[in-house]
């Protein structure tokens, strides 16, 4: 139960959480209209978000400032400009201010233990979402909700596998290797060391697989790009191209193109997010399969976020719904992936 004088110095509290994270690392709030009810009864929740690099991390951000909209809770948002700095100093600002729940977005696995224990000190229970964390203490925050990286992983070594059936059949007679080039994403991030792994648990059994190329692009459109220059240089032969996100692949076909070559055809390509213009690719033919990450998890996050502030528990762990497109599909059903 929140303590009356909290109640009453909400609009307070909102107002310099906005002006010291400003000060501290750029930021912007929403904060609707409310009325008398929402203003002595709604809850506060901080909302650190790891930047705006990517159409998904875009809609993302909309779909929880939507939600919080919606359900009457007074977001105050951060952008961390893809610095964990920004992000821990957020954090902090948001304590010091004591919002009623934390949620955030860490951009990478480690690092995280001491704000954290800041936060279980002041009382505020912490959601994490998207990424994942490492730390000694796990009761340090109440829960995570987001996707399965790993099995996005898993699901794209499995794409490859059954693309390839007829040259693996034949690598016992030729010992042609079956070429892969990964765009990495950011490193040191839950996401990428899932999808990494995922994919390589799927074809370490499979010697005719070789990863000959695995470099981070930070999950930017731009280094996607200036990363396939760097690999069409070093190799002729490429049979693969892993991208752990749309933003990388749209760069990579980009000096593809350039160059002459077919995406989709002249290298098979496998991108995860699922944003429309992989999907344009995809009915293309530049992409053959689109694995879906999906960023509309606002409406659950507020909701846990309510539960936490009411003294509930919520589920550890809590993978969102995702979906996988295939080249095979009948891609005039997709409908407008809204980012």
């Amino acid at each position: 139960m929140i303590h009356h004088t909290r109640q009453i110095s909400k609009r307070f509290r909102i107002v310099m959480i906005v002006i010291i994270i400003c000060c501290l690392v750029g930021c912007g709030a929403q904060k609707k209209k409310v009325s008398q009810f929402e203003e002595d009864h709604g809850i506060i929740v901080g909302f650190s978000q790891i930047g705006a690099e990517s159409a998904w991390r875009t809609c993302n951000t909309r779909s929880v400032q939507d939600a919080a909209a919606e359900k009457g809770v007074q977001l105050v948002y951060a952008n961390a400009e893809q610095k964990q700095e920004n992000q821990i100093k957020a954090l902090r600002s948001f304590i010091a201010y004591q919002v009623d729940v934390i949620v955030f977005i860490p951009i990478v696995t480690d690092g995280w233990d001491n704000v954290l224990q800041e936060a279980r000190d002041a009382g505020i229970p912490v959601l994490v979402t998207d990424r994942k964390i490492a730390v000694e203490d796990q009761s340090l925050y109440a829960g995570f909700i987001g996707t399965d990286s790993l099995k996005e992983g898993r699901t794209a070594g499995q794409f490859v596998l059954e693309k390839f059936a007829a040259k693996r059949e034949s690598f016992g007679q030729t010992k042609e290797p079956i070429t892969i080039v990964e765009l990495f994403g950011t490193e040191g991030s839950s996401v990428a060391n899932g999808r990494a792994e995922g994919f390589r648990e799927v074809l370490k059994s499979y010697p005719e697989f070789q990863i000959i190329y695995s470099k981070s692009g930070d999950f930017l459109r731009s280094k996607g790009y200036e990363l396939a220059v760097e690999f069409l240089e070093m190799y002729d032969d490429i049979d693969v191209i892993f991208s752990h996100n749309d933003g990388m692949t749209l760069g990579a076909i980009e000096a593809m193109e350039e160059r002459g070559l077919r995406p989709g055809k002249d290298i098979v390509i496998i991108t995860i997010d699922a944003q429309q213009e992989a999907i344009d690719a995809l009915r293309e033919g530049k992409v053959n399969c689109v694995i879906e990450c999906n960023p509309k998890t606002g409406p659950e996050i507020i909701k846990l976020a309510q539960r936490l502030a009411a003294g509930e528990t919520i589920p550890r762990l809590q993978y969102v719904h995702e979906e996988v497109f295939y080249e095979t599909d009948n891609l005039s059903l997709i409908e407008p992936r809204g980012y």
